[in-house]
């Protein structure tokens, strides 16, 4: 990384020097996410600076291989923030999962304790549910409610009509 500053302009080897480890260390998920994406838009900006210059000099130079040392300093600026768009993404990859291992351990206790994250109603109790993170009691069934209403009155109509003999 040291190789490339050189050829960075103040304002962007400010944007480097954000990268640096102990700063990094000090950034919440959603200062790295702005960070990521101030680093991906420098990089951008230079590699289309780049390929745009590469691509000019190639009619001039009557060749890419004859146009690529003209363009080493834009190489060297790509690059540059290249690797520090690599830097930043893994550490917000790293503070990503630990933020959402926190999370997970959080919700696995808020379960445990019995006070699920889910809609208030699953509290009650007339749904066959005993509580929140308990299985419903099966019912049997055939396929439907009005079904089983109507089997069930079927059944009734039979048993009346034995007992009235």
């Amino acid at each position: 990384m040291e190789d490339y500053l050189w050829v960075l302009k103040r304002s962007e080897l400010d944007l480097i020097r954000e990268i640096e480890p102990e700063r990094m260390a000090e950034l919440d998920e959603d200062e790295l996410l702005a960070l990521h994406k101030r680093v991906r838009k420098a990089r951008n900006k230079h590699v289309s600076n780049y390929r745009r210059k590469g691509a000019k000099r190639v009619a001039e130079a009557g060749g890419r291989g004859a146009a690529r040392p003209g363009n080493k300093k834009s190489l060297l600026r790509a690059e540059a923030f290249e690797e520090a768009l690599a830097r930043v993404s893994d550490r917000l990859a790293e503070v990503a999962h630990q933020e959402a291992e926190a999370l997970k351990q959080e919700r696995l206790a808020r379960a445990q304790r019995g006070r699920s994250t889910g809609p208030a109603s699953m509290n009650s109790t007339d749904g066959g549910v005993g509580g929140p993170g308990l299985q419903r009691s099966h019912q049997k069934t055939t396929g439907g409610v009005k079904r089983d209403a109507s089997s069930r009155a079927q059944g009734a109509k039979r048993q009346a009509k034995r007992d009235g003999r």
